[in-house]
């Protein structure tokens, strides 16, 4: 493993929260995995400051794909007792801003493929590294149809987002939306003469909650969840300008998780119906009052069925019996809808060390993925 942990500090070293480039860390990539052999492909970000990679080595085939995102979440504002930007390694602990969520992953594969290049595949090792995922897997979305012929149809990928090294099959999808509230601007003092769109905002977000409550007990359930069924959630309000004056214009921005089971052109049009019985109810007032609501991002989920042949493939390279499914999104949707056998499996827990100051993770962790990256590669060997 101290191949895999030389790859981590210069990984950790790079400083990749999203809204920086990461650059310098996929050109460190792509010369390292340039000099195994491997053929590598730039895709690039549609302004050119960031950059995905697709890898390739041995013979033509459907072989097995290794996904992972490189941009890490911000520190700002985290009460951090070390350098989030180098690796420090205490007892079995490797600290650093990514060694959970994903870097330590990412390590492994690179660490991987500089013994790949001396083994005797049979089927091609395939990798693919993204950029953008913490901001609503915005970098994949714009590198997916140009890695989709890159990739072919392997026979399974593992994306390695931190599951303590569980074969998960299951994740709920996701969609951002922004609803625009519409009402009239007036003097205060006359507030009652007027729509105020504040209160159309509020009047939506009980919409919102009541359609909650609906999915809660009467939609469907997968007792595999910590929240087992469709979630809707309101994150933030703005409107107004000045106390004096009414508010013609109110923003909320919202999302909502979604069980494979509750179809998601179904809950935006109960979502649509609900913005329009709160404007509608304004309406002998002003008819004027509206609610436009739009959806700027979203991702599929993730739903293996139990038959899946990848699911025992994945269980015999982790050296595990069970599978779980987490309550965070990933990019394995997207390779699942190309139709490539996909499942979440790296190391790390993100309940117990993602996003947090401090992050760390394991060396017994690291280890165990070190281990598994070694069975994918006899698996692939003669």
């Amino acid at each position: 493993m101290s191949r895999t942990l030389e790859i981590l500090d210069r990984l950790i070293s790079f400083d990749t929260v999203s809204r920086n480039s990461n650059l310098e860390l996929a050109a460190y990539a792509e010369d390292l995995l340039k000099n195994c052999g491997f053929a590598v492909t730039r895709i690039s970000s549609p302004n050119g400051e960031k950059t995905g990679l697709y890898a390739e080595l041995g013979p033509a085939g459907d072989g097995v794909m290794l996904s992972a995102h490189t941009d890490v979440v911000p520190v700002d504002g985290q009460d951090w007792t070390r350098d989030p930007f180098r690796l420090t390694r205490e007892q079995d602990r490797l600290y650093g801003r990514g060694t959970t969520d994903m870097k330590g992953y990412v390590a492994s594969m690179l660490s991987v493929a500089e013994r790949a290049a001396k083994a005797n595949l049979r089927e091609p090792l395939k990798l693919v590294l993204s950029y953008d995922e913490e901001i609503g897997c915005v970098g994949i979305q714009e590198m997916l149809d140009r890695v989709a012929p890159l990739v072919g149809q392997p026979r399974a990928c593992f994306v390695g987002e931190p599951t303590e090294m569980q074969v998960a099959v299951g994740h709920k999808g996701k969609a951002a939306l922004r609803a625009t509230c519409f009402g009239q601007s007036g003097h205060s003092a006359l507030a009652p003469t007027f729509v105020n769109a504040l209160h159309l905002a509020a009047d939506f977000i009980v919409e919102l909650r009541d359609l909650q409550r609906h999915y809660a007990t009467n939609g469907h359930r997968d007792p595999a969840y910590s929240v087992p069924y469709t979630t809707i959630h309101a994150g933030v309000l703005n409107g107004g300008t000045a106390l004096n004056i009414v508010p013609d214009q109110a923003t909320i921005t919202f999302e909502y998780r979604f069980l494979a089971a509750d179809p998601a052109p179904a809950i935006l049009r109960a979502i649509e119906e609900a913005g329009e019985r709160a404007a509608a109810a304004y309406r002998s007032q002003w008819d004027g009052a509206r609610i436009e609501i739009e959806q700027y991002n979203a991702y599929p989920g993730l739903d293996v069925p139990d038959t899946d042949c990848v699911i025992g493939l994945a269980q015999k390279l982790a050296q595990t019996n069970e599978t779980t499914k987490v309550a965070f999104g990933t990019e394995a949707g997207f390779f699942s809808e190309l139709g490539i056998p996909t499942v979440v499996c790296g190391p790390g827990s993100m309940a117990g060390q993602g996003h947090k100051p401090d992050e760390y993770l394991a060396l017994s962790e690291l280890q165990s993925c070190d281990d598994m990256m070694d069975r994918i590669l006899r698996d692939l060997s003669f």
